[in-house]
């Protein structure tokens, strides 16, 4: 069998007037072109679980396209973020009308698995790489089933192949993704990361990680990586012999994790030895009544409010960026939040700032809470969970007024003159290193 591996990538803002904006500053574009530039490391991870017997190719689509443009395969296997999934939709349509099988996986799919259904002859739900084998063995023997469930089976990171990096070919991209963990002790309310495929929280072995590196930098020169976790440094100790293995592979990357990396000095200086050039940290609001309730299972990030700004600079005097992201609509804020993200990244001076809105993704404690409550604005209007498009009736605002404070905030934090006073000040502390712009973010 030919197998295509088909990652529906660019994510953009649904609404006209925030891609207008986001075109002419630094900070949208930046993350944009990120985004857009990211592998699929589930495809390449399960075209590694594939029998050498079929032939798999690796293919990015950023516009739907018409049918006879569309990589010809026997199965077209799709992955997709939430914000393209009606195009994937309409991707597979294009296919079946062909008589070309398809197949879907990722957390879209696992949130919504009957509605991928309608769309797709099969989909894998939770984690791939144990679905896809026992899908392949189906196709090759004709009994391709409708559903594809892990049945409460949990896939051992240390047993993770390598991923089909040369499957990528030689166009430049400004990263490459390898993943250390899977999934996160924590559970906020807005989360549909990879919690999502698995219940536990699991690393893999750091030795399989520093393998993985070194794969991709015999592929490429000097390769900017991301880890893409949920919360890279939440084990400490484990912390510590991932640093021990990524340091001598001598690349640079950036990561996401949570603001207790700052108590850890000897960490810092680990991380930033070991080549780390930003940290993506989740701050949510500055605020204390927006950030009550936000966690499932403990209010942690409430008792680390008033630390905020001392871990911004002890992260930064140790020569790491932070990328403060921000979630705007949150029940607890009303619109003096927008001042209070201006004031905030006035004083703490990240390098980077990540605005986002609250977005309903489905399969998140927040969709489910929001839909009951009747709140999200447009049901199934997936096309705007990009982060940045609002969908959901805030408790304390209108969603005119977060739609307005978030493009007026969005204006003045990544205008020409705010982004370069914040990347300066962090530039001329005594450790920092010249940076690769690393806008992140996913759905979470």
């Amino acid at each position: 069998m030919k197998i295509a591996m088909i990652a529906m990538s660019g994510v953009r803002a649904h609404d006209p007037v925030l891609t207008q904006i986001g075109m002419s500053l630094p900070g949208f574009a930046d993350r944009a072109n990120t985004i857009a530039s990211l592998p699929s490391l589930s495809l390449l991870t399960i075209a590694a679980l594939t029998p050498d017997q079929h032939e798999v190719t690796y293919h990015e689509i950023e516009d739907v396209q018409a049918a006879d443009q569309l990589p010809s395969c026997d199965v077209a296997a799709i992955s997709t973020f939430t914000a393209r999934a009606k195009d994937a939709y309409a991707v597979s349509e294009q296919y079946r009308s062909q008589g070309t099988r398809t197949v879907i996986g990722g957390l879209h799919a696992t949130a919504l698995p009957h509605e991928a259904k309608q769309h797709f002859d099969a989909v894998v739900v939770g984690e791939g790489e144990i679905g896809w084998p026992r899908l392949v063995r189906d196709l090759e023997r004709g009994r391709l089933q409708d559903f594809y469930r892990a049945g409460g089976e949990e896939f051992d990171l240390a047993q993770a192949p390598m991923p089909r990096f040369d499957l990528l070919g030689p166009r430049v991209r400004n990263r490459f993704t390898v993943q250390t963990q899977r999934g996160c002790p924590w559970r906020c309310d807005f989360c549909a990361s990879s919690i999502l495929l698995t219940p536990k929280y699991k690393v893999k072995p750091p030795a399989k990680v520093a393998a993985e590196i070194e794969a991709i930098v015999d592929l490429y020169a000097d390769p900017f990586i991301e880890f893409a976790d949920d919360n890279t440094f939440v084990d400490k100790r484990r912390s510590r012999e991932l640093m021990e293995a990524v340091g001598p592979t001598g690349i640079k990357w950036f990561t996401e994790t949570d603001v207790s990396v700052a108590e850890d000095p000897g960490l810092l200086k680990m991380m930033h030895e070991a080549g780390c050039q930003e940290l993506l940290i989740g701050f949510e609001t500055p605020t204390a009544s927006g950030i009550e309730g936000v966690e499932l299972r403990r209010n942690w990030k409430s008792l680390q409010q008033d630390k905020y700004l001392r871990a911004i600079d002890r992260i930064q005097s140790a020569g790491i960026a932070v990328n403060a992201c921000f979630v705007l609509g949150l029940d607890g804020d009303g619109p003096d939040v927008f001042d209070s993200v201006r004031r905030f990244v006035a004083e703490a001076q990240p390098f980077d700032v990540q605005i986002t809105v609250l977005t309903p993704f489905p399969g998140s404690a927040s969709y489910e809470r929001l839909r009951r409550e009747g709140r999200i604005l447009e049901e199934e209007a997936w096309e705007r969970c990009t982060l940045f498009d609002v969908n959901i009736r805030p408790q304390q605002m209108t969603a005119e007024q977060l739609k307005e404070g978030f493009v007026r905030l969005g204006m003045e934090l990544y205008g020409d003159g705010a982004a370069r006073r914040r990347r300066a000040a962090f530039r001329a502390r005594p450790n920092a290193r010249p940076q690769k712009l690393a806008a992140g973010g996913g759905e979470a």
